[in-house]
């Protein structure tokens, strides 16, 4: 092995993800796979023909850099959406290629119109509106311009979608705000639809507001950490807890496994301190084993004296400060370990299991942020 350690993507557990979140949104609801952050970690060029394998036709993503690099990936011309960054310089390429982009800005909207002219191709655009998320989306005041500007330009344009996002879906203390916010677009649906605008789709879900406010699925939803195997948090897994079946009571499935091998190991004298500093002292003669992966590597330094991996089945101890590209852990109650065995920093071994959440535990670190931390020069290997 090259590197100092790799993470494998699993096709499987993807499947019976979109399997599940078929089952909760219907048959006619299109599931648009959100793969920002370089797919939550998971590698853009990896799920892009995972998802179209199972059925998956729309992509949602960050940025223009994103996108491209979904339609590079796409072998089935799916759906690319741009949620969030670009450049106006790169509308041209955006609409030359048929990839639609969020607009909550009239600078966005009006430059979108102008290159649509030039090129004589119509932009493909989805209006965000804000209703309490206060980061983009067109005001309520601003309504009259926004609905002047579309109909005088519909030659220039596809209403490809109406949307919003919501603030907090993911934990009931933000039960009010969001159910606010809901109001809030339907009242600007309902506005645009009596003014005589058409959308392709309305969209305002993500995957929290999928499983805790079911009636903002409508046409479309934008599923990202649900699709990866993950709740969006324990307060969502709760609420959905009764209503899975007796025999399926944990339906998400995780895709990913990261592991390494040992690179070294060593015995240590009682008393004697282990790594940078003196945050931890050996309490009896100790065998420990170098793992080459670091904060460097997503393995973050919180972890220092607190991170668990697995190693012949077993869970062991992270012991002294996680250094940049290597941890130490404690092997001495092992039999039988040497250099080069597998180390399971994300994933199972025999029995026993580490998931994403025991980092995010240790550390109060989000699933989503450990996720998309683990750096792009990890190797990906797409498994079964």
């Amino acid at each position: 092995m090259n590197h100092t350690s790799y993470i494998e993507i699993s096709k499987s557990a993807y499947k019976k993800n979109i399997q599940f979140l078929r089952s909760e949104v219907g048959e006619n609801t299109t599931i648009s796979a959100v793969i920002k952050g370089n797919a939550y970690g998971h590698g853009i060029e990896n799920i892009v023909p995972i998802a179209e394998g199972v059925g998956i036709r729309h992509f949602s993503a960050f940025s223009a850099a994103e996108a491209l690099r979904a339609y590079n990936a796409s072998k089935k011309q799916s759906e690319i959406m741009i949620m969030g960054m670009l450049e106006n310089s790169d509308l041209v390429e955006l609409i030359e290629k048929g990839i639609s982009f969020f607009v909550f800005e009239f600078d966005r909207l009006e430059e979108a119109i102008k290159v649509s002219k030039k090129l004589r191709l119509k932009a493909k655009v989805h209006i965000e509106v804000e209703t309490g998320f206060h980061r983009t989306g067109f005001e309520w005041e601003d309504r009259e311009k926004l609905h002047k500007i579309l109909n005088s330009n519909l030659d220039h344009l596809i209403l490809a979608g109406l949307c919003t996002h919501y603030a907090g879906a993911e934990s009931v203390s933000n039960y009010v705000r969001v159910r606010d916010q809901i109001k809030k677009y339907l009242a600007y649906k309902d506005w645009l639809l009596e003014k005589g605008l058409e959308f392709e789709k309305f969209h305002s879900a993500c995957s929290a507001a999928t499983f805790s406010y079911p009636e903002t699925i409508m046409d479309m939803v934008r599923i990202g950490i649900a699709s990866y195997g993950f709740w969006p948090t324990q307060e969502t897994y709760m609420y959905k807890f009764k209503t899975l079946p007796e025999n399926n009571k944990n339906p998400l499935k995780r895709l990913i496994n990261w592991k390494s091998t040992i690179m070294s190991l060593k015995k240590v004298k009682m008393g004697d301190f282990i790594g940078y500093g003196s945050s931890y002292m050996a309490p009896r003669d100790m065998v420990i084993a170098l793992i080459p992966i670091g904060y460097s590597n997503g393995f973050s330094r919180l972890l220092s004296n607190q991170g668990k991996v697995l190693i012949s089945g077993k869970i062991v101890s992270v012991v002294g400060t996680v250094t940049m590209n290597s941890i130490a852990v404690d092997i001495t109650d092992l039999s039988g370990v040497k250099k080069g065995d597998e180390v399971v920093l994300i994933g199972k071994q025999k029995k026993n299991e580490i998931t994403v959440a025991s980092f995010g535990e240790s550390t109060q670190q989000v699933n989503y942020e450990l996720l998309t931390r683990l750096p792009l020069d990890i190797p990906r290997e797409v498994i079964a």
